[in-house]
């Protein structure tokens, strides 16, 4: 997947994985998964997608500062 935010690509293809959380199966209804992405350059943003009944319902990039990336691996 592929975003621009203020200007800036963020992209799945062209970055590193820091780390893949997954809850549920996949096909789960309620499952869905979140990853965590450094590009390039050093930007961090989170990668979210899951099932029509789970927290995440469609396919969304958010990008977060260094501190945001630091507080949800301590956290997942």
């Amino acid at each position: 997947m592929r975003k621009i935010i203020c200007k800036k690509v963020y992209d799945t293809s062209e970055s590193i994985i820091v780390k893949k959380v997954t809850y549920g199966n996949w096909g789960d209804a309620d499952g869905y998964e979140e990853t965590l992405y450094q590009t390039l350059d050093g930007a961090f943003f989170l990668y979210v997608n899951g099932g029509a009944e789970s927290k995440h319902t469609e396919e969304k990039i958010t990008r977060m500062s260094k501190a945001k990336a630091e507080e949800w691996l301590a956290n997942n």
